[in-house]
């Protein structure tokens, strides 16, 4: 098999020739540090990793010190704190008054997919190219921000959900040209979760979150492509919901929330492929080789009987990975990831 007929076996809970591996980020920090002259594109070429991710790019403006805007509106102060340095300092929509005067970008810009054009030049039938998007959740909390969110989807729920239908509307049409120039996996990465619950409650997502969401993953499956939803933290009060709504994989099942990936696979392995969960903040952060090598096969060992089962780190290769843990993680899930 190839890296893209790995994937999409593994998205339809078959048993592909290995696990798959499949990454959402690599910090460039740690790119250099194993390839100082490999860019993303390279390193998952040189790497042999299945999986290629294209966001949909935004196109930030310096507007003063520290300070920039993007398509949507949003101001954004540069903390300066690592990959993700961007905080929502005004948020364009905090009253109906602002919706109503409200204008969402064009989502047929084409600088939202000029990479993706280049990815498929390149990857198109050898790897698994997978477009980035968000959902339901947390483009409102950067239309409104997020305690103006929250507060609003108690006093003003259906200003809520008329932003919520804005962003997926946008979403839905970045993610329909997308897979019309031929990404053949649609990946959203809205966090509704912390470490310890779900930042609204089971019953809030299923009001406002779940039927969107649904929507988007109907979309998605009448294109033609597969769609996985990423969401870090603790999400075992809205697991079932999530699921419920058709998707195809589920990203990152956080070990550091408490999410037991092998708990996980028995209970929903039938439904859903996972994705995941090497901790990458003690695991890939801290740890040895041998203890990285270890933990994926533990991983293996407990949720990937039967196929179904991507590895991926808990979140990301973020900068404070050690470049030879990444590596070893890799190589693991090769050596130890074969179906017999």
């Amino acid at each position: 098999m190839n890296s893209t007929e790995r994937v999409l076996t593994a998205l339809e809970r078959k048993v592909p020739d290995r696990v798959p591996v499949c990454e959402m980020f690599i910090s460039g920090t740690v790119i250099r540090k194993i390839c100082p002259d490999c860019s993303y594109h390279d390193f998952v070429e040189k790497y042999d990793l299945d999986v290629v991710i294209v966001p949909s790019r935004q196109d930030y403006k310096k507007i003063g010190e520290n300070l920039y805007t993007d398509s949507f509106h949003v101001v954004y102060r540069d903390t300066g704190a690592g990959e993700w340095n961007l905080t929502e300092t005004r948020c364009p929509i905090t009253s109906r008054e602002d919706l109503e005067k409200y204008v969402p970008p064009d989502p047929e810009a084409d600088y939202r997919i000029a990479e993706l054009r280049e990815v498929i030049k390149r990857f198109k039938g050898i790897k698994a190219i997978i477009f980035l998007i968000r959902d339901a959740f947390s483009r409102p909390r950067r239309l409104m921000g997020m305690q103006e969110m929250l507060i609003k989807y108690i006093t003003e729920p259906q200003l809520v959900k008329d932003v919520i239908r804005i962003s997926v509307d946008y979403n839905m049409r970045v993610m329909e040209i997308a897979v019309e120039e031929g990404a053949d996996i649609i990946f959203s990465t809205d966090d509704y979760a912390s470490n310890y619950s779900p930042l609204i409650s089971p019953a809030q997502f299923k009001e406002f979150i779940f039927p969107e969401l649904k929507k988007i993953v109907k979309r998605v499956h009448e294109l033609g492509v597969k769609y996985i939803k990423h969401c870090d933290g603790n999400i075992k009060p809205i697991i079932d919901m999530i699921i419920d709504t058709g998707i195809d994989g589920l990203h990152p099942i956080d070990p550091g929330a408490g999410m037991d990936i092998a708990e996980v696979k028995k209970k929903y392995g039938d439904r859903v492929c996972l994705i995941g969960n090497v901790d990458c903040k003690f695991t890939l952060g801290v740890k040895s080789v041998t203890e990285v090598e270890d933990e994926v096969k533990q991983i293996i060992t407990g949720a990937g009987q039967g196929g179904g089962l991507m590895i991926s780190s808990s979140n990301s290769i973020h900068s404070g990975v050690k470049p030879e843990n990444f590596l070893a993680m890799i190589e693991a899930a090769k050596k130890f990831g074969v179906y017999n």
